[in-house]
């Protein structure tokens, strides 16, 4: 048997982007339910990690302050989409990525673009904005959800786990009145 600090370690390491590569809520601070989902954050004492969509399950108990504010924010975000995040995010990714995530925090709730109209405010092409949203790792937080296809189309959203995650993306878009 693996131990849990192991195998976090290890579940770690093909995490990509917001859908986990391993749904085990072990391996998570915590864990909140939300209609057909859940949101499982992982954090230390300072600074959110990871917040990633999982299958929907059971919710898990924070496991420190942190974790404990980052479920809070969480509910509020899903009590009211225009609720405004203030959590402490600890970015990973290059540096391309990271501007593509700033780019997309500052779309407002209740509006989306594109991956092409990201694209030309970044100088890149949309392939490229498409492949840092898989990769960021602040589900909802970060929100990529707001970021569509041309001609209105959902896109590539969260391409893993058999797409499970389009109902999740048009789920939130409704959410926030897109």
């Amino acid at each position: 048997m693996i131990s849990s600090r192991r195998c976090s370690a290890r579940r770690r390491e093909r995490d990509i982007g917001q859908v986990s590569a391993s749904p085990d809520p072990s391996c998570y601070q915590a864990v909140v339910s939300a209609p057909g989902f859940s949101l499982a954050v992982r954090c230390d004492d300072d600074e959110i990690e990871r917040i990633a969509f999982l299958p929907a399950g059971a919710a898990v108990t924070p496991g420190n302050a942190l974790a404990a504010e980052a479920v809070r924010q969480l509910h509020a975000y899903l009590a009211d989409a225009g609720f405004v995040f203030g959590l402490p995010l600890r970015p990973s990714g290059t540096y391309f990525q990271r501007r593509v995530w700033q780019q997309i925090a500052a779309i407002p709730t209740h509006q989306t673009r594109t991956y092409g109209e990201l694209a030309r405010a970044l100088h890149n092409a949309p392939r490229a904005v498409g492949q840092a949203c898989g990769a960021n790792p602040f589900a909802v937080v970060v929100p990529c959800h707001r970021v569509l296809a041309s001609g209105g189309g959902l896109g590539g959203f969260a391409r893993q786990n058999g797409g499970f995650l389009l109902d999740v993306k048009r789920w939130l878009l409704a959410h926030e009145g897109c």
